[in-house]
């Protein structure tokens, strides 16, 4: 006749179950969910805007860059633009912040040249 021993998987003190007790557990869990609503709260703060003082420049707009009635618009030569005009790209201005100015980016990857206090100024290569 064989006699097995029962032998019990997990014994009942050992340096690993000091540390999974259910108070620790617990509190492990509550401090993991404190952080995680301080790392999702850290998330949902707006934006810091940046703050240009320069004032909005006299400018020459020529018509809407992608239809007639687009809010980013085509820029002539003025004195303020000459600097950023180029022969191989269009110079375009967006009301800063504004939705058009958003889908001009995503649409056509344009990177900001300037800014003033209300209008933000694109390059956009055509060649």
């Amino acid at each position: 006749m064989r006699i097995r021993n029962a032998v019990n998987p997990i014994p009942a003190t050992t340096p690993k179950n000091k540390f999974t007790g259910s108070s620790s557990v617990r509190s492990f869990a509550a401090g993991c969910t404190m952080a995680s609503g301080l790392l999702v709260a850290g998330c949902t703060e707006p934006p810091v805007e940046v703050a240009i003082s320069e004032p909005d420049p006299d400018l020459v707009f020529v018509r809407g860059y992608r239809n007639p009635s687009d809010e980013c618009q085509l820029v002539g030569e003025s004195a303020f633009t000459v600097e950023f005009l180029d022969d191989a790209s269009d110079l375009v201005a967006c009301p800063t912040g504004s939705s058009a100015m958003e889908t001009l980016m995503v649409e056509t990857g344009a990177q900001m040249v300037t800014q003033t206090n209300s209008v933000t100024f694109f390059s956009l290569a055509y060649r």
